[in-house]
């Protein structure tokens, strides 16, 4: 019989996911929990687990369809679906649906979950790379359906990079092996095969002339769908941006004793390979703050009519991805040392850069931190992510001149450009708390008194 499987409710209240890729077909035979398709939220992207085992019957949406959740996702033909077929025909919300994708999803079969099969698992299997480079664009994925069986192995980034230059990932794995498809594999092999979005070869295109006029079979514009991290990012903002009234201070602070310290703990042995950097020191100095300005760390519950102070520092590190701008979030970030904080910052870079940053990972936040300076910025009116009332935006660290000791002398200087919310925190309490994170950098001794 047939089984729907709508799409559950990905955690945080989400309401749709867009399908990145398909990982079975109609036809094919799937065991329990195993990965049917990855799908994009509004915050990561996941793998979707099967429910059931059985055979694929339907697939209800394309790649690069946004689906609703509760809405059929996928069909199954399951043997002994009496129970299956009925929980189908229940309302998305009756009915007991995998909440959080990592878990996996409640069985419907007494058999036991497996991987598909590979294989050739002795080795990979080899195509002929010249035949693959002579052959035209539409013929050539025929010659490597039956010789990778198996999906590619790579990263969501490296498989949107590849989509956007509309490379096959099978065609690669077959040439490579089975190892991880990395995003370099990508640009090299399509360079080699001219491949640009959609498989159009890549034309030599003369530089532009000042006193010729421009080809009149150029692209005159781009249209690029709003959805995925994109969409929820620009909700969020102007959700933020209208309902609460920011208020943005800026001050320039003298690091240079902060980059002082920074140059000898790379100099001494028990931290140099940690590699600390300026903003696990302003993310130190934030917490140390927080303590003493607990409007910054806190957020306006409407519903309630209550103002909500938070005893801890989940601190939001914004993070520049290809899939665009998120805040995974360092927990309890207040209990952390230096190298504790500067180890959990790498450690959500790195995540965030794989595409392997969880919907849980970027849940809540008390405080965030926007480092712009790594762009080379030195200010800039950072909006409010939305529960926070107080985001740090820290600006690239430059030599000027600049009154020492009452002579002009050449010192490192960062600009901090502190947003808030002037319903919960007033320019006093804004500026103290700017005033206390300059105070920690500018002598970071001072932190040994409020540890």
């Amino acid at each position: 019989m047939i089984a729907e499987f709508r799409l559950p409710d990905l955690g945080e209240g989400l309401t749709e996911a867009e399908v990145v890729q398909w990982l079975v077909a109609p036809g094919d035979a799937v065991a329990l929990n195993q990965t049917l398709a990855e799908v994009e939220t509004a915050k990561a992207v996941v793998e979707l687990p099967s429910p059931y085992e059985g055979t694929v019957s339907t697939l209800h949406a394309e790649a690069g369809e946004t689906v609703a959740v509760g809405a059929p996702l996928i069909a199954f033909d399951v043997e002994g679906a009496e129970e299956a077929s009925a929980a189908a025909a229940e309302p998305a919300a009756e009915r007991a649906q995998p909440n959080l994708v990592g878990y996996g999803a409640a069985p419907t079969s007494s058999g036991r979950p497996a991987r598909r099969q590979r294989r050739n698992r002795g080795a990979p299997a080899v195509v002929d790379t010249a035949v693959l480079e002579a052959a035209p664009h539409d013929a050539t994925p025929s010659l490597a359906v039956d010789a990778v069986v198996e999906r590619p192995r790579s990263t969501p980034p490296v498989r949107a990079h590849a989509k956007r230059l509309g490379v096959d990932l099978v065609l690669i794995a077959a040439e490579i092996g089975d190892r991880l498809i990395t995003r370099s594999d990508v640009d090299a092999y399509a360079e080699r095969i001219g491949a640009r979005g959609g498989n159009e070869p890549l034309a030599a295109t003369p530089a532009p002339s000042l006193f010729s006029a421009p080809s009149d079979d150029r692209e005159r514009e781009t249209r690029i769908p709003i959805r995925g991290v994109r969409k929820h990012t620009a909700a969020a903002m102007v959700q933020s941006a209208f309902t609460a009234p920011h208020v943005t201070v800026f001050h320039t602070v003298d690091v240079t004793a902060t980059m002082e310290l920074l140059a000898r703990l790379r100099e001494d042995r028990e931290f140099s390979e940690q590699r600390i950097g300026p903003l696990a020191v302003v993310a130190k100095a934030v917490c140390l703050a927080l303590g003493r300005a607990p409007g910054l760390n806190s957020r306006w519950d409407e519903a309630a009519g209550e103002i909500v102070q938070h005893h801890y520092v989940d601190l939001g590190i914004a993070a520049a991805t290809d899939r665009g701008l998120i805040v995974p979030v360092i927990r309890d970030a207040e209990q952390l040392t230096l190298g504790g904080l500067s180890d959990a910052i790498k450690g959500l870079a790195a995540t965030a850069r794989a595409g392997k940053t969880s919907p849980a990972e970027l849940a809540g936040g008390t405080f965030s931190i926007s480092n712009i300076g790594v762009f080379g910025v030195d200010a800039g009116t950072p909006i409010l992510p939305p529960g926070q009332s107080g985001i740090l935006a820290v600006g690239a660290v430059r030599s000027q001149p600049w009154e020492y000791r009452g002579e002009i002398a050449l010192r490192q200087l960062m600009t901090l450009s502190l947003s808030f919310d002037h319903r919960i925190v007033d320019g006093a309490e804004g500026a103290a708390f700017l005033k206390s994170v300059a105070d920690l950098l500018e002598d970071p001794a001072r932190a040994m008194l409020l540890t």
